[in-house]
């Protein structure tokens, strides 16, 4: 093969559109599923069942529509008004009446019956769009800020402006490189606190990237440099093997420990008894 010098210009010049559908298969069955239901003044738990027995996949998907719900938002749901175990086919099959109770009490008959005599105006077709592109990424970017800011709250509480570095990168052990972190005390030069803060579900936060950047932390910092996680999200719950793959760094040593939203004064006492033994000065 010939030898090629090739130029940004080049090749930004030669980009175009990756065009891709959204609809498949399953996307259409959902589609046509949604168009026959019949519109009735109210719907009732035999509607549902009616529902669920023309695709049981097409008719969850459909109904976790209904409900505006992510499918691990569903499963978790589910999964705790059924207990323990699979919220498929043969679960619904092995009980339907209690099947169909807990998507009740999830209101699910209510929400058919107000999105069906819903009025609707063409802008809200627009508004529909607007909510499952930017508005998704906009809900996954706040959830992220909104616990790296309940985070920030209590670390400020604790110590001096001067001492917290936000959303930085710290130098490492041997100096001669950096990596990123959420929060560092007293400072990004020399960190002895570290803390990361990662809300699942958040636009890059994902259980993959929650492992790599702790990976990454764990690498460049000071074996003594203490380092704290703070994590958050029910769809751990669907991804179990993740997060213990998070507590088993933990166990190691490697991770000092790791918080959720509830364990709040647990951070902020554990924060304090650190500023202590490293006598840095309380905030004012």
């Amino acid at each position: 093969m010939k030898r090629y010098r090739q130029t940004f210009e080049e090749i930004s010049a030669s980009l175009i559109p990756i065009e891709a559908s959204w609809l498949d298969s399953h996307a259409e069955g959902v589609i046509a599923l949604l168009k026959h239901l019949p519109e009735k003044a109210a719907y009732a738990d035999a509607d549902v069942a009616a529902l669920l027995a023309t695709n049981f996949e097409q008719a969850t998907t459909a109904i976790r529509l209904f409900l505006d719900v992510s499918k691990d938002d569903y499963t978790h749901r589910m999964q705790e008004l059924l207990g323990p175990g699979g919220i498929g086919k043969k679960r619904y099959l092995a009980d339907p009446p209690a099947y169909l109770k807990a998507l009740n009490q999830l209101e699910l008959c209510k929400l058919m019956t107000q999105a069906i005599h819903q009025p609707l105006h063409w802008s809200d077709v627009l508004i529909e769009r607007l909510k499952g592109g930017r508005g998704s990424a906009i809900k996954g970017q706040t959830r992220g800020r909104g616990m790296e800011d309940f985070v920030e709250g209590i670390v400020r509480s604790i110590f001096s402006d001067e001492q917290v570095a936000v959303r930085c990168r710290f130098t490492g052990a041997k100096g001669q490189s950096t990596e990123k972190a959420d929060f560092a005390i007293p400072s990004a030069n020399d960190p002895v606190i570290l803390i990361e803060v990662k809300a699942y579900g958040a636009t890059g936060s994902k259980q993959t990237d929650v492992l790599g950047d702790i990976a990454r932390i764990v690498e460049e910092k000071r074996h003594d440099t203490v380092l704290l996680l703070v994590t958050d999200g029910i769809t751990w719950k669907q991804r179990t093997n993740d997060l213990r793959k998070l507590v088993a760094l933990q166990n190691e040593g490697k991770i000092h420990r790791i918080y959720t939203k509830s364990m709040a004064e647990d951070l902020r006492s554990d924060l304090e008894t650190l500023r202590s033994e490293n006598d840095f000065q309380p905030t004012p």
